[in-house]
């Protein structure tokens, strides 16, 4: 798809998914770059390069705190396009919940996205409930927190990674996978029992779903049940992609997100 041109500069934030860093947005930070745009990759807490461990991460709203603080410190004039990558489509909606006048559009990209009806956890708790344990394959899970704050944390296995997430990238990234990924968490308890989002917040800024249509990660039937749970209007498709399409289809990704960018921005 041709993107149309850009009166100005766009910044994108782009927000990882779980057990992921901003290491897994090399090829497409580089390629928004080259195409004139900003672009800031960050680590969530407890991954990447942040020192903390999972275990010491007490809440999603914990976790989320470094794409909230860098919501904080744009100027005032300032505005970014988030783009939330699977578990970071949740990442992506509190930030939009609480600063929705900081977000041009969340680009949620085959990624978990929440609604205004339903608890924040509801979108999670559907997909942990219609994926079978064995799909897991190796993920191992474990408990951590506390009795009255209780989590589960969760770490990839090689077979999940190469089968489920990465079956179509290069074998390099898959490789680079093995060796950064960290234990995250769903915070599916946490998320249960926090307020719904909202219409004057979260709702209020421009949506748009890019479906992955050979994610096995996040299967295309559920990425399109969650577009009609939400009711959003504004979807594209990269074909042939993965769960991890800035990794498997960049320049397809690129375009997408230039496209997005020059008709919110």
């Amino acid at each position: 798809m041709a993107a149309l041109p850009l009166k100005e500069q766009t910044h994108f934030v782009l927000v990882h998914g779980a057990c992921h860093g901003a290491w897994s947005w090399y090829k497409l930070k580089l390629r928004l770059e080259s195409a004139g745009q900003r672009v800031t990759a960050l680590d969530l807490a407890a991954s990447g390069i942040k020192t903390k461990a999972i275990e010491d991460v007490g809440s999603f709203h914990e976790y989320t705190e470094p794409l909230l603080e860098l919501l904080v410190k744009l100027p005032p004039d300032q505005k970014v396009v988030i783009v939330g990558h699977s578990l970071g489509g949740l990442n992506l909606a509190l930030a939009m919940e609480k600063y929705p006048e900081k977000v041009v559009a969340g680009v949620f990209l085959t990624a978990f996205m929440p609604d205004i009806t339903h608890k924040p956890s509801y979108v999670v708790e559907q997909y942990s409930a219609r994926t079978p344990a064995s799909e897991w394959l190796d993920t191992q899970f474990a408990p951590f927190g506390s009795v009255n704050a209780p989590l589960t944390s969760m770490f990839f296995g090689h077979k999940f990674l190469s089968s489920k997430l990465y079956q179509l990238c290069p074998i390099e990234d898959l490789e680079l996978a093995k060796a950064l990924i960290r234990p995250s968490s769903l915070f599916i308890e946490d998320l249960s029992k926090a307020k719904n989002f909202s219409k004057q917040g979260f709702e209020s800024v421009p949506r748009v779903y890019v479906v992955c249509d050979e994610d096995l990660a996040i299967p295309g039937e559920f990425q399109r049940w969650m577009i009609e749970n939400g009711g959003v209007k504004d979807v594209m498709e990269i074909e042939g992609a993965d769960h991890m399409p800035m990794l498997s289809k960049p320049n397809e990704l690129c375009d997408c997100l230039l496209h997005i960018a020059s008709k919110y921005t």
